[in-house]
């Protein structure tokens, strides 16, 4: 597909989301996806993938913005801290099943930033006050155009395969069928 196509794809989108979609595909060509409502790339830079949405999420920390941007990895959170990084920022999203972690703001930079404060939450570098506190500081220092290394790039290696947690099973082939077989005893006959 051609630029011109991604173009025309986005033109009905919100400003916001079109913009920023347009700041991944300056930065890594053209997406691998790209259907009305969203732009996918499969393993763009450090990423699993990266999904520019239409629609757009307004998000108050540090300061209000909009979130369309999701930058995905693999990566699995200790048991332990899943709350903590729940309380640091609304927009990563921590899916365990599949063992990703994903960090939805306007553009790479700030997912970068939310990512590295995440890692530092989940090895215990930081506690969630101060994880918040150097996102801000750094949100700010990018205004006064002064360094910013979180937001430069991820500051840890991703899981290189899969950091899936499938869970635990509590159910049983033998209670599974005895349900189906007491669901058949159960249901009116037609």
């Amino acid at each position: 597909m051609s630029s011109k196509h991604f173009s025309s794809t986005t033109a009905q989108w919100p400003d916001d989301a079109r913009e920023a979609a347009q700041l991944v595909i300056d930065q890594y060509g053209e997406p691998d996806e790209a259907t009305p409502s969203c732009l996918v790339w499969h393993k763009p830079g450090p990423w699993k993938r990266i999904v520019a949405s239409r629609e757009v999420h307004e998000h108050h920390f540090p300061a209000p913005h909009l979130d369309s941007v999701e930058s995905v990895i693999n990566y699995r959170i200790p048991d332990d801290k899943a709350q903590d990084i729940y309380l640091f920022d609304g927009s990563v999203v921590v899916n365990r099943t599949e063992g990703e972690v994903s960090a939805r703001c306007h553009d790479e930079q700030a997912n970068f930033l939310a990512l590295n404060l995440v890692h530092d939450i989940a090895t215990g570098a930081k506690n969630v006050q101060q994880a918040r506190d150097y996102y801000a500081l750094e949100f700010l220092n990018a205004r006064r155009k002064k360094p910013t290394p979180y937001m430069e790039k991820l500051r840890f290696t991703p899981a290189a395969g899969s950091a899936a947690d499938p869970d635990t099973r509590v159910l049983s082939d033998a209670a599974l069928q005895e349900a189906v077989e007491e669901g058949k005893r159960n249901s009116p006959h037609v």
